[in-house]
């Protein structure tokens, strides 16, 4: 479970999506990239959402309240990859 919650977005995952969020914060992205962007942050959401579905469940497991286990394993939100 530790492993699931430590394991970060892949490395091409994580740099097209930076890529393309910086592009539309320059307004320039295609409407093509913007669809790719779109599809991208859909998964990003997706690891983020099982990353948080495995914290709580180790919360529960060790009887501590999440925000409790995440202080202690030095879990930090995840920034905008």
């Amino acid at each position: 479970m530790l492993l699931a919650i430590n394991r970060g977005l892949p490395a091409k995952l994580a740099e097209r999506y930076r890529a393309l969020s910086s592009r539309r914060r320059s307004e320039t992205l295609t409407p093509e990239e913007h669809q790719e962007l779109l599809k991208l942050t859909e998964e990003v959401e997706r690891l983020q959402a099982e990353r948080i579905k495995h914290l709580a469940e180790l919360a529960r497991l060790r009887g501590k309240p999440l925000g409790a286990l995440m202080e202690e394993l030095g879990v930090r939100p995840s920034p905008n990859v």
